[in-house]
């Protein structure tokens, strides 16, 4: 067994640290999510945590982990008679992002229970993680019945599994931590409230914290052993602070002016529901018994409010994460501090979490939180004079004339409000990543049939398995009441529920998007088609066209955010090269599907359907290369995309009173529906599924 690199030897993230800490103390806080870029020790922290948690009693031979002291009733292991326990560490289990719902919560074995009439139960990593650490890498990556699964087993500290009328119940209480990188795509949001906190962590700019960053590194690597050693004596201090702690919990005072703090707290910020409420009361808890007193103080209250409500702020992926430091102080000193009841303010101790020259080995602080009050937060940065809201410019600023002639380039615009979308889908019937657009084959949703399991049997018709066994049962010398059941008469349910699609969106960037202010509205709907997908876990792509070129300006990806900030920075002007963002999307569509060959591609092209440029794609085969009338070009480019089967949606953006409908044309080569930008919004245009399919299904019997 490798040796987990110590936790005390952390460099930095002091909140991190502190909310992992913390859980330690009181699991009840209910987890963390860990937010931040690659490279910042996100998983190093949490595997080093476990070192730190105080060993566990556990019943001889329960698979269970059930207490000695207190078993499980129900534990599928027991009934558990008094005695002694065993001493074990406590566990990190690690849940992998492609792990299946059986190997989550435990298998059984359906042949013994239809044959046998027992629960034969195989238990699955929330057995294995009851009393220990359930860590979640890129937790954003899993697939989001897992996810409801593992945050429902949280909240309740037990696991269900039932399957065709058998039923096994077992506790599983765990502390919870999820890391991931919100580059790679988020969380939704009613599964972000259901993390107690979460902590946004980011590489050091200082030169001399890197510099300890690296040195640590590399002496860990060179001898783990040795290291480890160096830091064993730091360990040890925190894992008796974390025991002591543990035992200080039940005594600390949560008083009335506190409480009122929180809610005052939670409804200045307008957080929805009452979780945060109790998650801040139970964090601020756990920050008095991890300081050593039994009085909740305000900085107790401000510093849970810190780690509890970013997350549960946002309204839409947009939104960045954060809190308001100077309303938070402004709520919280609307009210008196109680007075500890003759009880002194306790000595700092522990080690700072400086420089280098902290102390401790190598150097280096030992990377444990202050033991006081909350660290003093650092001033911001005062924004750059180019950046003030008094600087700003309210209209884009004309620029010089593009090299195509085609009028000055304008630069970006703001994109006007988002509104609420038609659902657009793929037609057909597919098997891709579970989500919520387009039909599809899924491990989840209504049944719709029944089949020969190819592989691991995960989900038993049981009409269809009892209809195969009924005949044999005389061949087979059935005497008693148990049904005769063989392998080859099991029965896989299929089912049918949505799938997740590549939203591929291809924007014109031109300088006639540009005309009256067009360019903003177009942003908007864009915007508004980008938060859908959102909500519907799709992947999105974003291309777009001007002058005489297209640009994968996002290859697709499942960060709906950082679509929506290339969208806000897309500058306009130049002609209109519609046939090389036509080509460009055929090109990205076709590496992505060897990439991903059972994600179905959705393809909106946002565009007036002018075409006054062949362009290039700057690929062999561009529009560029071929010459030619580019209206020509482009009805060529999008009839390539019809024939080989690509759903297709065009955003007619032409306004004004003379309207030469060329969007229309154009979706009718690509064999998709056109809708204005007024008549994408789900109050105004009614029957745009049926449309796509119907358009899509005409076109193919014509073809």
């Amino acid at each position: 067994m490798s040796t987990p690199y110590p936790f005390t030897a952390v460099v930095g993230q002091s909140d991190l640290r502190l909310a992992l800490l913390l859980n330690a103390v009181s699991p009840a806080v209910g987890g963390v999510l860990v937010r931040g870029e690659k490279g910042t020790a996100k998983s190093t922290a949490v595997r080093a945590l476990s070192a730190l948690l105080p060993q566990v009693d556990v019943v001889p031979g329960c698979r269970f982990s059930c207490a000695p002291a207190a078993p499980d009733p129900a534990c599928p292991d027991g009934p558990h008679e008094g005695g002694p326990g065993t001493a074990r560490p406590a566990r990190m289990v690690e849940l992998p992002v492609g792990a299946s719902e059986d190997r989550l919560v435990g298998a059984l074995d359906i042949e013994r229970a239809l044959a046998e009439g027992v629960k034969a139960f195989e238990p699955g990593l929330l057995a294995d993680a009851h009393r220990g650490i359930l860590y979640v890498d890129e937790v954003n990556l899993l697939h989001d019945h897992l996810i409801d699964l593992l945050l429902d087993a949280a909240a309740m500290g037990a696991s269900y599994v039932e399957r065709e009328g058998v039923s096994v119940r077992h506790a599983a209480r765990f502390l919870l931590v999820g890391t991931m990188n919100p580059e790679e795509g988020e969380l939704r949001p009613q599964l972000l409230d259901r993390f107690g906190l979460t902590v946004e962590v980011a590489a050091s700019r200082e030169p001399a914290q890197r510099v300890e960053v690296v040195r640590r590194r590399l002496a860990y690597e060179d001898d783990p052993a040795a290291f480890a050693g160096r830091w064993a004596g730091d360990e040890q201090e925190v894992r008796a602070r974390v025991v002591a702690a543990r035992a200080l919990l039940p005594q600390v005072r949560l008083g009335d002016t506190c409480l009122l703090q929180i809610a005052a707290t939670c409804a200045g910020f307008e957080v929805d529901g009452m979780r945060a409420d109790i998650v801040m009361a139970r964090t601020a808890t756990a920050l008095a018994a991890w300081a050593g007193r039994t009085d909740v103080r305000k900085e107790d209250v401000r510093r849970a409010a810190l780690l509890a409500l970013p997350h549960r702020r946002r309204r839409n992926p947009f939104d960045a994460p954060g809190l308001d430091e100077d309303k938070l102080d402004e709520i919280l000193d609307g009210f008196p501090d109680e007075e500890p009841e003759n009880e002194p303010d306790p000595e700092p101790e522990g080690p700072d979490d400086g420089g280098p020259q902290d102390g401790g080995p190598d150097g280096g602080g030992g990377g444990i939180p202050p033991q006081g009050g909350p660290e003093a937060p650092e001033a911001p940065e005062a924004p750059a004079p180019d950046d003030t809201p008094e600087n700003a410019p309210e209209s884009p600023a004309p620029q010089p004339a593009s090299q195509d002639g085609a009028g000055p380039e304008q630069a970006a615009v703001r994109a006007a409000e988002p509104f609420r979308t038609k659902m657009l889908s793929v037609p057909g019937l597919g098997e891709g990543a579970s989500g919520r657009r387009s039909r599809a084959r899924t491990a989840h949703g209504r049944t719709t049939g029944a089949q020969r399991p190819r592989g691991q049997l995960t989900k038993l018709h049981l009409a269809a398995t009892v209809h195969a066994a009924a005949p044999h049962q005389k061949a087979r010398g059935r005497t008693g009441r148990g049904l005769v059941v063989r392998k080859d008469d099991l029965r896989q349910a299929t089912r049918e529920g949505r799938e997740g699609n590549l939203v591929l969106f291809v924007v014109d960037a031109s300088g006639s998007m540009a005309a009256r202010q067009r360019m903003g509205a177009v942003k908007g709907a864009v915007l508004s088609l980008l938060l859908d997908a959102y909500q519907r876990r799709d992947k999105v792509g974003l291309i777009t066209f001007r002058g005489s070129a297209a640009e994968l300006a996002l290859p697709p990806t499942s960060s709906v955010d950082a679509a929506a900030t290339r969208l806000e920075q897309l500058p306009t002007g130049g002609r209109t090269p519609l046939a090389a963002g036509l080509l460009k999307a055929h090109e990205v569509l076709r590496i992505e599907r060897l990439r991903d060959p059972s994600r179905r591609p959705l393809l909106v092209v946002v565009t007036d359907g002018r075409a006054t440029s062949a362009g290039s794609t700057g690929s062999s085969g561009s529009a560029g290369a071929a010459g030619g009338d580019p209206r020509a070009l482009a009805g060529r480019s999008a009839r390539l995309l019809q024939a080989e089967g690509i759903a297709s949606v065009v955003v007619d953006c032409e306004s004004g009173p003379v309207r030469l409908g060329l969007a229309g044309v154009l979706a009718a080569d690509l064999g998709g529906p056109a809708v204005t930008l007024d008549g994408l919004r789900a109050d105004s245009l009614a029957g745009l599924v049926k449309n796509v399919r119907t358009a899509s299904d005409t076109h193919r019997r014509a073809a």
